[in-house]
């Protein structure tokens, strides 16, 4: 199903997904009674083949907060354009203080990329990529960033309907 945004969201069914935790941070939380501790979890959840999602899940025990991650992660799933193992065009984006870029690569390059952005890529199921974080590293921003310029990449089918042209068109002007 699509969005007025353009975004394909896909449903988790008949999907086999792979997840990744990204980062676990315990969080302390001082009454008057003492401290109380929780857990904060963030998963990507992926068929490497074009569908990623990731969520975020809190609870008191790592388990539960890793699984609460993946069920939200599977409610956001969407479909991102791969043409031959890369991305189809350069692409920024911004999340908070976190800035990433993306650029496709050449076949046999694999995954030029650091932390959250790598477990995002590797997700989606792209095999060749120069990827590069930039300000903030922050896990949930960084993860959040690379998902949003994952989704502002269109390939040439969106672009000549856009257009309302051919697929032809768009390569000969």
């Amino acid at each position: 199903m699509k969005t007025k945004l353009g975004i394909q969201h896909v449903r988790p069914s008949g999907l086999e997904l792979t997840e990744k935790v990204v980062s676990i941070q315990r969080v302390t939380k001082v009454t008057k009674g003492g401290r109380t501790f929780s857990f904060s979890a963030i998963v990507v959840v992926g068929d490497q083949n074009g569908v990623v999602g990731y969520g975020l899940g809190k609870a008191k025990e790592v388990t539960l907060a890793i699984a609460k991650a993946t069920e939200n992660g599977k409610k956001q799933l969407v479909k991102i354009p791969i043409v031959n193992g890369t991305i189809t065009h350069e692409q920024h984006a911004k999340y908070g203080g976190a800035k990433v870029f993306i650029r496709p690569a050449s076949s046999g390059t694999g995954v030029i990329a650091g932390g959250a952005m790598r477990s995002v890529i590797e997700g989606v199921g792209i095999k060749d990529i120069l990827a590069k974080s930039k300000g903030s590293s922050n896990p949930h921003n960084l993860v959040k960033a690379t998902i949003n310029a994952l989704l502002n990449l269109r390939d040439v089918s969106q672009i000549a309907s856009e257009r309302g042209i051919s697929v032809n068109k768009v390569f000969n002007g």
